[in-house]
Formats: C-alpha cells, sequence, structure tokens
C-alpha cells in the first residue's frame, strides 16, 4: 500500500482549524455590551453592578494596565433558536496560547451572583440547553486588564510590573461579544478527532494502530460536506466509534488526573490580583463540577481558600458544597506553596500548622501529602518537618526542570537529615498545567523511570501559574483516553488515592538521600535583598515575641496576643510564596513586601518591648534580654540579667599601612586596600586566611544569564570577575576600636565597618551598599586555610553537608547554594565559620597552592546583591545593609551558636531586677526553637527543640513553673503515641532523648 500517512494527517489539520472547529458555534448574535472603568483600585461588586455604563464596540480598545472594567451585556436569544443550546461567547482580546497571563473576568449576574471566570481557554457563559426562545439575557463582567509580562519576547525590562509605573495607554481590543448556538455533536467530533490525532502522532510509524487510526480518521474526513459540516458531524463520528472503543492493554501505563490550577500567590500580578484569580477558577471548577459527575478537582495553599471565604462568600458557598461531596479536595496542608530552601525551621513548620489546622477547622478535612509542584528546589531539612505535620508523601513536578542531570527516579523515599524518609512523586507528564494532549499523556508513560516495578503516575490537570484549571475539554479528553488502545488509561482521582495506590504498587522504592537541588533559579538565593531580609527579621522578631509573651503570661498574667500572633505568622507565611521570597514577581509585588515587612517589624517589637516590660517590673537596673537559645555575655538563654562588660579590643596601626585589632583571642590585620589579610586564632596558634589571599574581598561579576532573568545566574558569570580593592577610605571607626573602609565602584559605594569584640572570636563585617548597578552579581569573599573536601550550610532543624570539589555533574550543578545562619568547614580539631543576618546564596570552592606550601584554599564567597531588570527593571537599586562575621576556630557548635547570636540582638531594658528563663535545657547541641503557649488558648507552654550538632542527645529540659503533665506532640501540638513520645518527666524536669538533628514538640500543662 502507498504511504500516504503524511498527506491524511495534513488533511486533518487543516480541515479540523478551517471548517471543524469554526463550525462548533454555527449561529449567532451580536450582544449589546457597555462599559463602566472603575476608579483606582477594584471596587465591591455591588458597586461596579450599580455603576451606570457606557455603551462600547466591539474593535475599541479598553483596559489600562492594572484596572478594571465592568462590561454590562444584554441581548435577547432568537425566537428561532428554541430547542438549542445558547451560550454567550465573551472575549475580552483574549490570546488563546497566554492564558493566565493576560486579561480575565468574572461574570456575574444581575443580583450579583458569581456564574463563573472567563479567560483565553474560557469564552464561554451557558445560556440555556435548550433554550425555549426569546429570553432575555444580562450579564455582568468584572474584567481585569491585566498587561502582559511575560510576553513572546519574554524576560524584556518593562514598566508594566507596578501600577505607579506602568501608565494609562489600553492593553486590549474587545472581540466577539455574541449569542451563539452550540452544535455539541461538532464540538464532540473536534474533540474525537483531537484525541485520535494526538494519539496518532505519539505512536511508532511502524504500529498496527497508528495506521488503524489513520485509516478511521480518513473515512471521518470523507463523511464531512465542508460546506454543511453540522449536518455531517454525526455521520463522520460513527466511524470513529470503533477505534474510540478499542481497549488500552493491559500493561498499560494508568495515569491519575487531578484536576488542578496551580496558582501562584503572587508572580506577574499582586497579590491583590491573585484574590480574584483564585475567584473566577474556583467559580469555574464548581461549576465544571455539577456538569461532569467523574471530575474530582484539588487545591493546595490555605491561603488561597482563606481569600474565597472572606471575599467571595457566595463562591465559598459552593466551594463548601463541593468538598463536602468530596470532589472538590483541599490538598498539601500547607498555608502557601512556599519556597523550602529560605524559610526557617520555625516557619517551615508554621507553613503545615496553618495550612492543616485551616483545612481541619473549615472541613474536618486532615491531608496527609504535602503539593508543591512548582517550588525551586527542597531543602533536606522538609522531609522531618512533612512527618512532624502528620502527613506522609510529597509531590512536585519542578526538579525535571534542571538543566544539568536527570533526576533517576519518579516515585522514591525521599530521606532528610535526620533519617526521616518520605515518600515522594514526580509526575513523569513534567508539568503542572496538563491539558490532556496526547503528547503529554504519551510522554509520561515513556518517561515513567520505574517501569516494571509500577505503573501509577499522577497529571495535575488544568491551566496554571495565573490560574483557570481544567475545562471541559480536558474532561471530555480524558473520558476518551479512559481506557483506549495505545495510550496510557486515564481516571480522575484525588491526590490520597493515587498515593495509596502508588505506595501500594511499589512498597520498596528507591532512596534519595539529601536535598532534592534544582539545578536552576539558583539566583533566587539573593535576588530582591530586602525581601528576604525582611522575611529573616520576621521570623527572629516572631520567635521573640512568642518567647517573651508566653514567658510573661505564666509570670506575670501578661495577655498573651493569641489573634495578633496568628495573623502575623499568616502573613509572614503568605510572603514566604515560591515568587515572593525568592524574588522573582513584579515590582509591585516587593514594593508592597517591603511595606508590610515594615509593619509586621513594627507590631513585633511593640509586642516584645510591652512583655519584656512587663516581666522588668518598675525599677532602674539594666537588664539585657537574651532572645537566643545559647547562654552569652553572662545571660542564660531565654533570660534577662545585668551584664558587666569584660577584656578590651586594641587597636593599632599596621606596619605595612593599615590597623591591626587585637582582643587577645584573634589578632586581625587589616591592609591598606581594606582587606583582612590575615585573621589570627591566638588560642589554636592558627592562621585563617589563606597565604597569598585577602578575606572582605568584594569582588564584582557581570550578571546576564541565558533567560529567567531574576530566577537565574549561568555558571559563566564567573569567567569574569573584577575585585574591588581600591580604597577611598581605611580608618578608625567612630567607637576608636573598629576600622571603616569606603569604597566606590561603579555608580555604587560600599561603607564597611570591621569590629573585633571583647572576649569573643568573631570578627564582625558591617557591610552598608549603596547600590546602582544593574546585571551584576556583588559577592563577599573569604580565602580559608582550611583543607576541607565538604561544608555545612545551615537548614531546617539542622546543617547538610556539600562537597567543595566538582568530582561529578551533580557536585559541578551546586555550584551557588543556600544556607541560612551559617557556612562551616573545617579540619580535625579546627574550623571556620562565616554567619550572616539576612543572606542565603554562597559557593565554596577549593584550589590547591602551588606557590609553596601546596596546602588548600577554601574559599567562602556570600552572595550580596543582584541587578536583574526582569520582572523587575528597578530590582534592588538603593541602600542596603548586611551582618556577616568570620569565626576562626569554630567547632559546629560554634557555627550554630553565632548564626544565632548575628540574628537575635540583644535588647536592653530598665526593670527591678533579672528575669529566669520559662524554660531551659542543659545541652548546648539541643537548639529551642520555639516557646510559646498552646495554639488553642488553653494556656499549656508549648516548646519545640532540635539536635543541632548532627550527634545523639541526652538532655534535660527544666520549666521555670510547675509542670502538671507532659506530652509529646507533633507540629498542630497534639498528642502522639508510641515510641515518638519518648520524653520522661520528673515534676518540672523531663529527660529526653534525640537522634540526630531530630526536632520534638513538648506539650507542658501548667500546675
Amino acid at each position: 500500500m502507498h504511504d500516504d500517512r503524511n498527506l491524511v494527517e495534513a488533511r486533518l489539520k487543516r480541515v479540523l482549524d478551517e471548517r471543524v472547529r469554526p463550525a462548533v458555534y454555527p449561529e449567532s448574535v451580536p450582544l449589546d455590551v457597555a462599559v463602566w472603568n472603575a476608579p483606582g483600585e477594584p471596587v465591591p461588586v455591588e458597586e461596579g453592578l450599580a455603576a451606570e455604563p457606557e455603551p462600547i464596540e466591539v474593535g475599541a480598545r479598553w483596559g489600562a494596565p492594572w484596572g478594571t472594567s465592568w462590561f454590562r451585556v444584554t441581548g435577547t436569544v432568537p425566537e428561532e433558536w428554541a430547542g438549542k443550546t445558547v451560550e454567550a461567547i465573551l472575549d475580552l482580546g483574549f490570546d488563546e496560547n497566554m492564558p493566565g497571563f493576560q486579561c480575565e473576568g468574572l461574570v456575574y449576574r444581575p443580583d450579583g451572583t458569581p456564574v463563573k471566570g472567563l479567560n483565553p481557554r474560557n469564552q464561554w457563559v451557558r445560556i440555556g440547553a435548550p433554550v425555549e426562545g426569546g429570553e432575555e439575557v444580562r450579564l455582568h463582567i468584572e474584567a481585569a486588564s491585566n498587561p502582559v509580562i511575560l510576553d513572546y519576547h519574554p524576560f524584556v525590562p518593562t514598566p508594566l510590573g507596578d501600577k505607579d509605573t506602568a501608565g494609562g495607554e489600553p492593553q486590549y481590543t474587545l472581540a466577539r461579544m455574541d449569542l451563539a448556538v452550540l452544535d455539541e455533536t461538532v464540538w464532540n467530533l473536534v474533540l474525537d478527532l483531537e484525541v485520535l490525532g494526538e494519539l496518532m502522532a505519539e505512536l511508532p510509524v511502524e504500529s498496527p494502530r497508528r495506521w488503524e487510526i489513520l485509516r478511521a480518521v480518513d473515512r471521518a474526513l470523507d463523511a464531512i460536506d465542508l460546506q454543511d459540516v453540522n449536518g455531517t458531524a454525526r455521520a463522520a463520528r460513527s466511524r470513529l466509534t470503533e477505534v474510540l472503543s478499542a481497549p488500552a492493554v493491559p500493561s498499560a501505563h494508568r495515569v491519575s488526573a487531578v484536576g488542578h490550577a496551580h496558582i501562584d500567590s503572587a508572580w506577574l500580578w499582586p497579590l491583590r490580583e491573585t484574590v480574584r484569580k483564585v475567584a473566577r477558577t474556583t467559580s469555574n471548577m464548581t461549576a465544571l463540577l455539577e456538569d461532569e459527575p467523574d471530575f474530582v478537582f484539588a487545591m493546595s495553599q490555605a491561603q488561597q481558600w482563606a481569600w474565597v471565604r472572606d471575599h467571595r462568600p457566595e463562591v465559598w458557598a459552593r466551594v463548601k458544597k463541593a468538598v463536602a461531596d468530596g470532589r472538590f479536595v483541599p490538598t498539601g496542608g500547607m498555608w502557601v506553596e512556599s519556597d523550602t530552601n529560605m524559610p526557617g525551621s520555625e516557619a517551615m513548620a508554621r507553613q503545615f500548622v496553618h495550612g492543616k489546622r485551616f483545612f481541619l477547622d473549615e472541613f474536618g478535612v486532615e491531608n496527609d501529602e504535602a503539593w508543591l509542584p512548582d517550588t525551586f528546589g527542597f531543602a533536606a531539612g522538609l522531609p522531618q518537618i512533612i512527618k512532624a505535620a502528620g502527613a506522609k508523601y510529597l509531590l512536585t513536578q519542578k526538579i525535571s526542570w534542571s538543566q544539568t542531570n536527570k533526576f533517576p527516579h519518579h516515585t522514591f523515599r525521599w530521606e532528610g537529615i535526620d533519617g526521616t524518609r518520605i515518600f515522594t512523586h514526580f509526575p513523569p507528564v513534567d508539568t503542572y498545567n496538563c491539558s490532556m494532549k496526547g503528547s503529554e499523556i504519551a510522554h509520561a508513560a515513556r518517561n515513567f523511570k520505574d517501569k516494571g516495578v509500577a505503573r501509577h503516575s499522577l497529571a495535575p490537570t488544568g491551566w496554571g501559574d495565573g490560574g483557570g484549571g481544567t475545562t471541559r475539554e480536558m474532561v471530555a479528553k480524558a473520558a476518551r483516553l479512559r481506557d483506549l488502545e495505545g495510550s496510557a488509561t486515564v481516571e480522575w482521582e484525588t491526590p490520597h488515592a493515587f498515593f495509596e495506590k502508588a505506595e501500594a504498587e511499589n512498597p520498596h522504592p528507591p532512596v534519595w538521600v539529601g536535598e532534592l537541588y534544582l539545578e536552576l533559579h539558583r539566583a533566587t538565593l539573593t535576588s530582591q535583598a530586602k525581601t528576604k531580609q525582611g522575611n529573616r527579621r520576621s521570623e527572629h522578631l516572631l520567635r521573640e515575641a512568642e518567647l517573651w509573651a508566653a514567658t510573661a503570661a505564666v509570670r506575670t498574667g501578661f495577655p498573651y496576643p493569641y489573634d495578633d500572633l496568628d495573623r502575623i505568622w499568616k502573613t509572614v507565611l503568605l510572603h514566604q510564596f515560591h515568587d515572593i521570597l525568592p524574588g522573582s514577581s513584579i515590582a509591585w509585588v516587593h514594593r508592597e513586601a517591603r511595606a508590610t515587612y515594615d509593619r509586621v517589624a513594627a507590631e513585633l517589637s511593640g509586642i516584645v518591648d510591652a512583655a519584656q516590660r512587663a516581666l522588668a517590673g518598675e525599677g532602674d537596673t539594666p537588664l539585657v534580654f537574651n532572645s537566643a537559645p545559647h547562654p552569652r555575655s553572662g545571660v542564660r538563654a531565654g533570660a534577662a540579667a545585668t551584664v558587666v562588660a569584660e577584656g578590651r579590643t586594641g587597636l593599632a596601626p599596621r606596619p605595612d599601612g593599615g590597623h591591626v585589632l587585637d582582643n587577645g583571642l584573634l589578632r586581625v590585620e587589616i591592609d591598606a586596600r581594606g582587606l583582612v589579610v590575615s585573621a589570627y586564632d591566638l588560642t589554636a596558634d592558627r592562621e585563617t586566611i589563606a597565604p597569598g589571599t585577602a578575606g572582605n574581598l568584594l569582588q564584582l561579576h557581570p550578571d546576564f544569564p541565558n533567560m529567567w532573568d531574576a530566577w537565574d545566574v549561568d555558571a559563566f558569570y564567573r569567567n569574569t570577575v573584577t575585585d574591588l580593592t581600591d580604597a577611598d577610605e581605611v580608618s578608625p571607626g567612630d567607637d576608636g576600636v573598629s576600622v571603616r573602609i569606603v569604597r566606590s565602584f561603579g555608580s555604587s559605594r560600599v561603607t564597611q565597618v570591621l569590629t573585633l569584640p571583647p572576649g569573643e572570636r568573631r570578627l564582625e563585617v558591617d557591610t552598608e551598599v549603596d547600590w546602582h548597578e544593574t546585571e551584576k552579581f556583588l559577592k563577599l569573599t573569604f580565602p580559608l586555610d582550611v583543607h576541607a573536601e565538604r561544608y555545612a550550610s545551615e537548614t531546617q532543624f539542622g546543617h547538610f553537608h556539600r562537597p567543595t570539589h566538582t568530582n561529578t555533574s551533580w557536585e559541578a550543578a551546586k555550584f551557588e547554594a543556600c544556607n541560612h545562619r551559617f557556612v562551616h568547614l573545617e579540619e580535625p580539631g579546627w574550623g571556620v565559620a562565616v554567619v550572616n543576618d539576612s543572606t542565603y546564596g554562597h559557593d565554596v570552592t577549593r584550589t590547591v597552592r602551588t606557590d609553596g606550601d601546596e596546602g588548600t584554599t577554601t574559599t567562602v564567597r556570600v552572595s550580596l546583591l543582584r541587578a536583574p531588570r526582569f520582572p523587575d527593571p528597578e530590582t534592588d537599586q538603593g541602600v542596603h545593609r548586611f551582618r556577616h562575621a568570620l569565626v576562626p576556630g569554630a567547632g559546629i557548635g560554634d557555627a550554630v551558636r553565632e548564626g544565632w547570636r548575628i540574628n537575635l540582638p540583644e535588647r536592653r531594658v530598665t526593670g527591678a531586677g533579672e528575669v529566669a528563663p520559662l524554660v531551659s535545657v542543659d545541652r548546648d547541641a539541643v537548639v529551642i526553637t520555639a516557646v510559646k503557649l498552646a495554639d488553642d488558648g488553653s494556656g499549656d507552654v508549648v516548646v519545640r527543640f532540635h539536635e543541632a550538632h548532627g550527634g545523639r542527645a541526652r538532655a534535660t529540659l527544666t520549666a521555670g513553673f510547675p509542670v502538671a503533665g507532659v506530652a509529646v506532640t507533633d507540629l498542630l501540638e497534639r498528642p502522639l503515641a508510641g515510641e515518638e513520645a519518648a520524653a520522661e518527666a520528673d515534676g518540672d524536669r523531663i529527660a529526653v532523648r534525640l537522634r540526630p538533628f531530630q526536632l520534638m514538640t513538648l506539650r507542658l500543662k501548667r500546675a
């Protein structure tokens, strides 16, 4: 037989595009349209409905950037359409290739009842099926003219990312506004042909099934009268029945489709717009659930559910009903789909506490999966947190984006730093926006790496990023793929049902140990420094506020601010969303974040101050409150006492220019360039700085990645570097015992103050940068005389080791990584820590010296600032202040302690006398991360702590109040049973045993 395959396939494409799809709506009449443009920000629904609109014609321009236009569409269903299905086609000027990234609308009835959302792939509103004819139609559309930020030529700097700079030029052209007859037979024919055509293209050319489909499609096309598609569509469909009913082979891969709309809580739109995106999407999904009995929809991010509840009560009522029916499924159990690299220990725990508690309180539903499809890598401390929250599964898709290495598993157990293992699935469909295309389903089956031991995978199905969700076309395609020869099978299921099946069929999957590092988007650890500083500051202020408010409540009856702390935690957790904290959102988002963090800091500082004053009492004794989990300056952890200054630091000129700082423990030489050429540990008789090098060196790189400007730094940035060694000034500081350095470069200026505190083995580096560079990367460098094959970075509830070498592509790909408060590297018996108060990105490299001693130089470089121009063209312009410290002779315990110290400054209050700690622990390795009152208002004291050094620990916690009972709990403060509840209480003393990095939560009932 002659090969006419290409001929038939080309025929199918043209007939579908030019004849069949246009025949879906064979008859239409125009609607009358009028518009009212809301001034400023969006108005309440009742105001938009009541406003008097002005006529507007199809083809007219509308919609200033970030504006809201209320369209009123009216018309009458023609009498001759009686008995037919009629829909309104409402095209605001959509580009079908950009669902979620441009204008959108929410349709209301005149009484304010929301009907459904409008987006580029969902432009219809059902009027009647069938209609009687003569019905009056009146609909209102709340239309958001969100500008297109990520266009066909992506990553071009634009002022559209902030309403303050976006201007007022209309963005869109009003397109079709019609009443139209829907020909459901033609609509179904389109889907028949699409499914078969897409499946056919994925089958091997030599496959008999491919040719069977080809011949059936050819016969169906023969049956279509191109001048009467509507009259011949049924006959064409009949010629496809046989190939559409052929069942899948028994060994076919099985796809669990989960209706989904990954909605970024902020990204190329502000938070306020996400509130409306969620309302549009949930309106669509509840409507679709009513029409499609097999469909299941899952939504994560408790914050987004709360927005619907608080801002769209009518939609919320429909959502609650669908949840009760088991078809609109809360998933994920987190407040938002947060970044997981940068949030601190407590913040990561509270993501689950607040997320799970919301779903429990609102629906009585407890999730057992973490749902993070788009998060930029996963910290090695996360498995333990997931388990401690009462969950046991994790889903993500993002690791498939890695540029260098292909992850070897799709279903596996992920082991964290403490040994906890979580059953984890990466959907092999490689997207969280699956649209049920044949290419997607075939890719999932081919790509699945666990063939032979498993056959299930999950496909999050629906338009996401900017929302939209699943469409009726996707549901119809899934129905055809439920059991179709040549394809994987598709079935709508909840995430929980999928995970249960996947775990049952593969009870002994492979294990991956350590972080799930994304080999992409590494620059998100540095972009938007003020957002990151706001997060870090907020996390530590929350610790202080809870600690001192709880202490004051128990000791003095101070009113514990339950509601305020709950609200503030949720605000901070929201801003840990994976496009806010990583710095990859538009300017508007980060401008608002800076203001929010300022308000949070002021409110929390007020709580801290009030609690400390209540504890201090009346008096004039100077007290220092120590919020850190370790003693310092003679003050116990969580206590307040009088401090007597001890020791002194000397400042002397250096013979070759510069200055020498000496406190008897360290001698630091700063040369005439303001660089640290020696940091000598006098106790260990050991130099810290590598020979022939200098620390405190600022280095500037060009930074123009191939794409994803705010997200990415590409390895070639290292090819070019400028050492900033010219100094405008190197002089004694104002206090006479520090050194001040001023440098100018480009359009920027740096002022540093180097301080050696008395009695401390710590060189403090206070850096202020007035930053006005673009597409540059600024690093702070410390070349260390340490031979280390690995180094430690702090992560949630512990630390994680990474190699300093690049033996394999996996190690080479980690050229920029995350730490929390410290990095630490050591030789046996002696180490060095670099601690920080607000930076996360860093790199560590090693070289062997060839000019004499052949020793090893291990260089730690802290990432300070970037200057990408997309999506915020003014990223990080302005003044920034960073605090770092170099700690020679540091063991891992010193690194932990100094990291806490630099983030929790001492607070000084005058009062009556010392304040004892509410809870104390007798082992330095056991770090208390939270002291608070129980969330249920019972007055119980909750203490969370972990082993921080990486070894086993026995410790005794002592409560500073009478204890009537002790329970080991999960993160939600619910008692655990069995071995997990191992704590021995003897009055106010509780003995615990911890494995390396184990976290534990105790609930202490007050007598």
